[in-house]
């Protein structure tokens, strides 16, 4: 059997390490993983973004509006997890962990996801270039209003391919260990 190289053994490595984090996890959170509950989930996602956007564009007006970034950081601790625990994280998966389908999935949603954050990262960056040139630099906020916009672009697009398979992917099989346990 030839050597495999350093791509080889880290792709192997994180294949172990997605298959023995998935068995740690597959029973956590069990009346999550029905496709309702997960669309619950995705739309708390997507509402906690548009709350770290508001927060953004607040930061350009009020000095104390950053403040208000650390609420918005909770709840996205407290979804972004869940959301990706009950998805059995499809979207970040290894591709030797999945199957030929899934892999066409994975693909397609890491697809979607890109060119939808090419164009959000256009916003804060039209923001930044346009405000610097017409307020010569001066404005004292327009930094961190930036790099919270750009921030929150960035993280949409790094959890939309979980949320965009966690929307579509159907309810598990009633037969697989994946599917929630019936209340006795």
């Amino acid at each position: 059997m030839p050597e495999m190289n350093l791509v080889e053994r880290y792709q192997a490595y994180r294949v172990r390490r997605f298959l023995a984090n998935s068995e740690k996890w597959r029973h956590l959170l069990p009346g999550w993983r029905t496709q309702r509950r997960r669309r619950i989930l995705v739309v708390a996602l997507a509402v906690t973004f548009a709350f770290m956007l508001v927060v953004g564009v607040l930061c350009h007006f009020f000095e104390q509006a950053p403040l208000l970034w650390l609420p918005a950081c909770l709840l996205f601790f407290l979804v972004w997890p869940s959301l990706a625990i009950v998805s059995g994280r499809q979207g970040d998966a290894p591709a030797g962990a999945l199957d030929e389908w899934e892999v066409q999935q994975q693909n397609s949603a890491r697809s979607i996801s890109l060119s939808i954050t090419q164009w959000l990262v256009m916003i804060p960056v039209i923001y930044l270039t346009y405000g610097s040139a017409v307020t010569g630099g001066t404005h004292t906020t327009m930094a961190y209003t930036g790099g919270l916009l750009t921030l929150t672009m960035l993280m949409i697009g790094g959890c939309l391919p979980t949320m965009i398979l966690a929307w579509s992917r159907p309810d598990p099989d009633p037969e697989s260990d994946e599917f929630p346990m019936e209340a006795a």
